[in-house]
């Protein structure tokens, strides 16, 4: 597991057929993955979280694509829930059941899709033998060691049918949603509908994670009750500051992946991007659309992204300011009520430390308890790793008891990993890990 930042970056994939897609305007509604993606009629008059369909698909999901995991269950559920228009759209959530469950727990965890094509969702590339989605199949090791400790784990498409990446509205919602549906799905599932829950998300999946935590106080009150604490990691909060610093670096296919995200929601930006394309820029630009993180990165490093536009400041406009303001975390108007543990590499070179740092400060000036470490020697990809072990400790704590303490904690670490308490459970992850790959029964009091 120690090596699993790197290797994600630098594994072998198996490209996919790239369609043309040049059209302005163009979508990607998912071809394959049975009819679990087909809402019934009439759902459109549904409350957001009513399940549409469920189905238990256990024996499908792998790690890392070619390692079965022995699940007692695993279930998938479409759901309505929310665009970021405030319409109604529909989602799934991969509803995971260790052995030997504890069904008063659910942890729901947000992957790192960071893509702008719908079927580099998790209910689609956690299945065994999937050539796609390396970066979200490898966080299925992630999974498995919340799955020991009994938990129950939601994993949900929080991107919609339609890849909305980095679309805040969009991926909150879904998360809330999937969280109400896991919980209504007690008879077909049994999890308990009262069962406590907690987050957890590292970039991309902590974008959607905190947007979910701003907007559970207005959209899902009810949930205030159950929620009892997140994790966020690398936490992406205004998406220029990440635009710019990731622009000619080894991570700039974030830019088009990104833009085509917004884009999938939002028809005024996509003429305006359509319309300052260059020409031999725009067959590139889409074929993003049919590519997972990984792909991505490895076919754009480097780029100028800027070139492909007629205006290198095509970022400098009304529509665009529009676009990346409502997605922006630090201007939406109301704070989490729920207790935090964020975690931040201070060079990160992806998602800049300053905005993350500040909107600490901004919530806790709101009321929000937050624990937060700020990591001095990782970056972006190693503290993925590195701080997930404190990101478990967090959740653990939380389950077995230990309220968050009142107010806000800011702690300063050389590296997440030196932890004494962290060690020990990243010895129980690896361990959990090797368990897992090796088709051993995943749950607690299994080994």
């Amino acid at each position: 597991m120690a090596c699993m930042a790197s290797s994600i970056i630098a594994a072998p994939f198996l490209p996919r057929q790239v369609a043309n897609s040049t059209a302005s305007g163009n979508t990607t509604t998912p071809s394959s993955g049975g009819d679990i993606y087909t809402p019934p009629s009439g759902w459109e008059a549904t409350s957001p979280g009513t399940i549409l369909k469920l189905q238990n698909l256990n024996g499908s999901l792998a790690a890392l694509s070619v390692f079965p995991q022995n699940l007692q269950n695993v279930y998938q559920i479409l759901y309505r829930t929310t665009d970021s228009k405030g319409q109604p759209t529909t989602t799934v959530t991969t509803l995971i059941e260790p052995f030997n469950p504890d069904p008063s727990k659910l942890v729901s965890y947000q992957v790192m899709e960071d893509s702008a094509d719908p079927q580099c969702a998790p209910s689609y590339v956690l299945k065994q033998n999937s050539k796609q989605g390396l970066v979200t199949q490898a966080e299925m090791l992630f999974i498995d060691t919340l799955l020991e400790r009994g938990y129950y784990v939601s994993v949900p498409d929080y991107e919609g049918n339609q890849a909305e990446f980095t679309v805040g509205a969009m991926a909150g919602h879904a998360v809330l949603d999937g969280i109400r549906a896991s919980l209504a799905s007690a008879n077909q599932t049994n999890v308990r509908s009262s069962a406590v829950v907690q987050l957890w998300g590292y970039s991309g999946g902590a974008l959607a994670t905190g947007w979910a935590a701003s907007l559970q106080p207005n959209y899902a009150p009810e949930l205030g009750s159950v929620i009892i604490g997140a994790a966020l990691g690398g936490t992406p909060v205004n998406l220029n500051a990440t635009l710019n610093v990731v622009n000619k670096s080894l991570f700039s296919g974030f830019i088009p992946a990104g833009i085509l995200g917004l884009m999938a929601s939002d028809s005024d930006l996509t003429a305006y991007v359509d319309s300052l394309l260059l020409p031999e820029k725009r067959d590139q630009f889409y074929s993003v659309r049919n590519m997972c993180l990984a792909q991505v990165l490895l076919t754009f490093p480097s780029q100028d992204v800027t070139t492909w536009f007629s205006r290198p400041d095509y970022i400098n406009s009304p529509i665009a300011t529009k676009a990346l303001n409502d997605n922006n975390l630090s201007l939406q108007p109301t704070a989490p009520k729920i207790p935090l543990f964020m975690y931040h590499s201070k060079g990160d070179e992806v998602v800049p430390f300053q905005p993350a740092s500040d909107l600490r400060t901004q919530w806790c000036g709101q009321g929000t308890n937050i624990a937060f470490t700020e990591d001095l020697l990782s970056e972006h990809a190693t503290l993925f790793i590195t701080g997930s072990s404190n990101a478990i400790l967090y959740l653990q704590d939380r389950f077995n008891g230990n309220a968050s303490p009142n107010g806000c904690t800011y702690t300063t670490a050389l590296s997440s990993a030196l932890n004494p308490n962290a060690l020990f459970v990243f010895g129980q992850q690896i361990f959990d890990d090797l368990l897992a790959i090796l088709g051993q029964k995943i749950g607690p009091g299994n080994w």
